[in-house]
């Protein structure tokens, strides 16, 4: 039901995006050739046609860019400073993608400045235009415009999370009139929340209120009316929506797939899995990593020479971690111990202050440098820029007796960073409080939610109490 009330809503920021981008390069032109500019040949120029397909191309590559990232999705309780931040990132990755395309096809000259005005306009023009549709649409609903009344069948866990998830996304209009509840009825932690009585009574409710959908979300405890009720809607015509029961007890997200008119639904949500958003995780692994590597590599340098210089052994150190579906790989780290036994090194945890860690390599994992070669793993394919922290195969069979879920980790490449680490769950800390978060990033994960993790890690690698 949210999906049919948001699709609408991403159809209103897509088509308002594009319209606020083309004319943003036509503010911004404006600004370099008749404000910045003394040439009266320039001043007899409204916009070339070279520009204004320019126009039409950045107004689509930058509605693909915040598609990419996952803007438009329901905004389930962000800030309005991480709303600001995915506008950001999308109009700089739609930046690089158009200045990349304009180095490569010369065949036109376009003025870097106006591309660069373009970037700063946009995000202005954009920021405000978002602001502005939410601000209406909330005017709207709470005027009443366009509101759809809901009754709710059940008073247990199920009828609570809709209820929950009904007020987190108040902008799409769904207003619930009360609950009801079956043969016994449960606890509804809900001060809005209004129990109105048994189901018997959701006919005459129907009448009297003009219900526009039924959701049934009776628990088991709470009997089986579902045939009721459905016979109840198709006779007024309304819609009903049926909310599991079993997902009380199902802890992750779960899909539902349709498979020749038969529902099928998975436990476990991983957009990873999905063809395109794995092709879309791969390219950009591929292109940052290759970036970093080529404009990085005078560190690696300086950082060997002084490992080498200050102690006896490698430079990098090679250490079995599991990743993937629970295969090995071999991870590359800059050396920051003194060379060890390789039973001690694959079977001992690091802690604070480790007498093992080198000066230089204590520098470096204060840091986070010593994980810096990571990045050749990135290249090759065995880990991803973000992601769970790969951990050697002696500590993945300890944990996964002791820590409920902790396999889960590996649905995904293991990264060099990840939502565990940018929250302080590093080091010597909470193995529970670490799964727990990266399962959150698994069943979240959104190109946004990577270059969110990327930006933050400099400064939490810096400041993080953790990070040793």
């Amino acid at each position: 039901m949210l999906k049919e009330r948001s699709q609408s809503f991403k159809a209103l920021f897509v088509l308002s995006d594009f319209f606020v981008v083309v004319l943003s390069f036509g503010i911004s032109y404006y600004i370099r050739y008749y404000l910045l500019s003394d040439s009266d040949f320039q001043r007899q120029v409204i916009l070339p046609v070279n520009y204004f397909y320019l126009a039409i191309v950045l107004g689509i590559s930058q509605t693909l860019s915040f598609l990419s990232i996952d803007l438009y999705h329901p905004r389930r309780g962000l800030s309005v400073l991480e709303e600001l931040f995915g506008i950001f990132s999308g109009i700089i990755i739609n930046l690089i993608i158009i200045l990349a395309l304009l180095f490569f096809f010369r065949g036109e000259s376009f003025s870097r400045l106006v591309i660069l005005l373009f970037a700063g306009v946009s995000f202005l023009a954009i920021c405000l235009t978002h602001a502005v549709i939410r601000n209406i649409l909330w005017v709207l609903r709470k005027k009443g415009y366009n509101l759809r009344s809901v009754i709710v069948l059940g008073t247990g866990k199920a009828a609570l999370g809709f209820a929950n998830a009904i007020q987190k996304h108040s902008i799409y209009g769904y207003s619930i009139r009360g609950f009801l509840y079956g043969k016994k009825k449960l606890d509804l932690p809900l001060q809005t929340s209004s129990v109105l009585g048994e189901i018997e009574k959701l006919e005459s409710i129907i009448k009297e209120q003009k219900i526009d959908l039924i959701v049934y979300a009776l628990s088991h405890e709470e009997g089986d009316y579902l045939k009721e009720s459905i016979d109840v809607a198709d006779f007024f015509g309304i819609d009903i929506k049926v909310v599991p029961s079993y997902q009380e007890f199902i802890t992750a997200k779960g899909r539902v797939e349709v498979l020749d008119g038969i529902p099928i639904i998975s436990i476990r949500n991983i957009p990873l899995r999905l063809g395109y958003n794995r092709l879309v995780k791969r390219a950009f692994d591929l292109c940052f990593s290759s970036v970093f590597l080529l404009f990085f590599f005078p560190f690696f340098i300086v950082i060997a020479l002084l490992i080498k210089f200050t102690s006896r052994g490698p430079i990098f150190h090679k250490q079995e971690r599991v990743g993937l579906d629970n295969k090995s790989f071999w991870m590359l780290k800059f050396r920051t111990m003194v060379v060890q036994e390789k039973q001690e090194s694959a079977t001992k945890w690091t802690t604070k202050d480790d007498p093992r860690v080198t000066k230089i390599g204590g520098i470096l994992r204060k840091l986070s440098l010593d994980e810096l070669p990571q990045f050749f793993n990135v290249f090759l394919g065995d880990m991803s820029v973000v992601g769970p922290r790969p951990e050697r195969p002696f500590f993945v069979e300890k944990f996964q007796s002791l820590h409920e879920h902790y396999m889960r980790r590996h649905a995904v490449k293991a990264g060099i960073t990840g939502w565990a680490q940018i929250n302080g769950w590093r080091g010597d800390t909470s193995i529970e409080k670490r799964v727990e978060a990266d399962i959150f990033y698994i069943e979240n994960w959104s190109l946004f939610l990577d270059l969110k993790i990327i930006f933050l890690t400099p400064w939490k690698a810096l400041f993080d109490r953790n990070a040793y």
